[in-house]
């Protein structure tokens, strides 16, 4: 993961989806857009879903969270650093993680859990090296779990009353427990993009 040296480095980032004005005030989806920042503020990655078209319209507008899409992290100068795909599936979600030369990085698999929420986090091989768990009683946090201790966590960051009434665009922050290696990191990183599609995209 030598194409993503800041997620060896940092210890946190803070995710803020970027609303268009169009959605804003009329309901109508646009592509999801995101900025992904150091703690200082200044930008790691530029987080965009692709895709033209009326298909692309028609599942945005109609199927909404549901949809399947595919995402891209582009660095400070505009390099590819990570495409994120998220496949049309019945019940639970799968994403899938690939680096700038295609190479697989991992995958992320929603799973069933009773009074709460559960990912499973695989690596290359589809060995399972995390679950990222949501508490029933603390939905706007969930925790990346390895060998039954915490190592990371991601939460919803509440942005004011106003905000929430008129957008459903969220912020997040991701922390890194130390030692984390960086292929991970980038996992933990993109199941903050599936859990903002899946909980907390239509809070309108």
């Amino acid at each position: 993961m030598s194409n993503l040296p800041v997620l060896a480095q940092t210890p946190s980032l803070v995710v803020k989806q970027q609303k268009e004005m169009l959605e804003v005030f009329t309901g109508f989806e646009t592509k999801n857009r995101y900025l992904v920042q150091m703690p200082d503020g200044q930008p790691a990655f530029y987080a965009a879903e692709v895709g033209a078209g009326a298909g692309a319209f028609f599942m945005r507008s109609f199927l909404k969270n549901s949809r399947p899409f595919t995402m891209q992290l582009l660095d400070p100068h505009g390099n590819m650093s990570l495409s994120l795909r998220r496949p049309w599936t019945w019940f639970f979600s799968e994403l899938h993680v690939t680096d700038a030369t295609g190479q697989v990085v991992g995958s992320l698999h929603q799973k069933f859990k009773f009074f709460g929420r559960l990912f499973e986090v695989t690596d290359t091989s589809g060995q399972v090296v995390a679950e990222i768990q949501g508490p029933m009683f603390r939905p706007w946090t969930f925790k990346v779990i390895v060998g039954g201790h915490e190592v990371g966590q991601i939460s919803k960051k509440w942005s004011g009353l106003l905000k929430e009434a008129f957008t459903d665009a969220d912020t997040f922050g991701v922390q890194f427990g130390q030692g984390m290696p960086p292929n991970h990191r980038a996992l933990v990183l993109a199941a903050t993009f599936l859990i903002d599609f899946l909980y907390f995209e239509d809070n309108n």
